[in-house]
């Protein structure tokens, strides 16, 4: 892995857009609603300009690692360097069954990277968006980024989710000598750098919805910590100290609480404590395992999964700590819920017929699915469209790397970090 500073790895320069006016006959479309949709041909030929060949890579990458479009091979264009200023010669794309073009340009003037570029619905002959952006000439990826979640909004109807980042834990060593830090990346695997040394295990990292923050557990001979982690600074504090086993933090959705589990005699239950004043309250009281907690987007209710019933099951309480009720029933061993952004799924891992499985279902338990089965599959995150999970997946011999999935289960694939990772967890889109 590539080693940066903090300091590069947070710069981010503030990006301008301009929105170019163009005339609103869109003819495609990609349903992704639909379980056996067929990825849409579109074309996305060099930018005109600095990095141009550097910004479509990404553009392309983004695009079909989503598994919603097929990006057609270069070496096949009849136009190899459309000027974005001139419309297409339309025929040349259909030739090659292109149903969407990406074109554009990227010109450096005064330390400022702008690039203006156009999506075109080929066979309808139209202009479906046309944006300018502006950044630093570093920043390029980032920008390139917004594009792809441009065109992936506009042709699907749903926002995007590529400039957005990934904290997890980088896994290295032996079995018997591992050693887990905490790392963060560009959602396409670029950029990855370490947030901590590896002096200590680290767990279930966890993103704030509301800013550059993170919070995750930390293990050490003494005992365990949940710390506050942000970015932007690089300040990093405990939550405060607590009786037992502290684990499995997780922010709220306005970023102002965040819920965890204490352990102790081996019983443990959830708390949540309010960031500003630094006090906590207890919200289960059960003698059995109580854990895993995740917030509504609304803030009012709390997943989260118990052995109470004899085995690990889901629940769902007020945020308050009352009302609560079993919502999964099937057979197995259900863990680490968490709730979709969108709030319409709770994403699980299950244990059964000695496999594990990501799925989900609806908040009330019903409409079950499983996404994957293997050998070990666990821990999803959202990405924050509520379209797309990333999770862990073992084979024996091997250690855990990151994969992919989306909610019809049809498009699974290995993310793009090349190294052993787990307890990914997705962050919201960045500014």
């Amino acid at each position: 892995m590539r080693l940066k500073t903090l300091a590069l790895a947070l710069a981010a320069a503030l990006l301008s857009t301009v929105a170019i006016t163009v005339p609103a006959q869109a003819q495609i479309e990609v349903d992704v609603n639909r379980g056996d949709v067929k990825p849409l041909p579109i074309a996305i030929p060099v930018f005109g300009g600095a990095q141009g060949a550097e910004i479509a890579q990404v553009i392309t990458g983004d695009l079909e690692r989503s598994g919603l479009f097929a990006p057609i091979n270069q070496a096949a264009y009849l136009d190899k360097n459309p000027d974005v200023n001139v419309q297409p010669r339309f025929a040349d794309w259909k030739t090659i069954n292109a149903q969407a073009l990406v074109n554009g340009q990227a010109t450096v003037e005064g330390g400022r990277l702008t690039v203006n570029f156009r999506l075109w619905d080929v066979y309808s002959e139209q202009p479906l968006l046309g944006l300018q952006f502006t950044t630093t000439p570093e920043n390029w990826r980032k920008l390139a980024h917004k594009i792809s979640d441009a065109v992936y909004e506009r042709l699907t109807g749903e926002k995007g989710y590529f400039d957005t980042r990934i904290v997890f834990v980088s896994e290295s060593g032996s079995r018997l000598d591992r050693k887990k830090q905490l790392a963060i990346m560009d959602q396409d695997g670029a950029n990855p750098s370490y947030l901590t040394d590896g002096s200590y295990i680290v767990m279930t990292p966890r993103f704030s919805s509301t800013s550059q923050e993170i919070t995750y557990m930390a293990l050490r001979p003494e005992g365990s910590s949940i710390y506050l982690f942000n970015l932007e600074t690089a300040r990093r504090e405990t939550l405060g100290n607590f009786p037992g086993m502290v684990f499995a933090p997780r922010f709220s959705p306005d970023g102002g609480r965040v819920a965890f589990s204490v352990e102790r005699n081996g019983n443990s239950d959830i708390y949540v404590m309010n960031l500003r004043s630094r006090t906590s309250a207890k919200l289960t009281s059960d003698p059995s395992i109580e854990t895993s907690p995740s917030f509504s987007p609304d803030g009012a209710r709390i997943v989260y999964n118990s052995d109470r019933g004899g085995t690990a099951q889901l629940y769902v309480m007020d945020s308050s700590g009352g009302g609560s009720r079993r919502i999964s029933f099937g057979s197995g061993r259900y863990t680490t819920p968490v709730w979709s952004p969108t709030g319409d799924f709770i994403a699980f891992t299950k244990q059964s017929g000695g496999e594990f499985h990501i799925g989900i279902m609806r908040p009330d338990g019903s409409d079950e699915r499983l996404l994957t089965s293997s050998y070990m599959d666990e821990g999803p995150t959202w990405a924050p469209n509520g379209r797309v999970l990333m999770f862990s997946r073992e084979t024996p011999g091997s250690g855990p790397r990151l994969w992919t999935v989306d909610v019809t289960g049809r498009i699974l694939r290995a993310a793009p970090y090349p190294g052993s990772g787990s307890d990914p967890a997705w962050s919201p889109l960045q500014n």
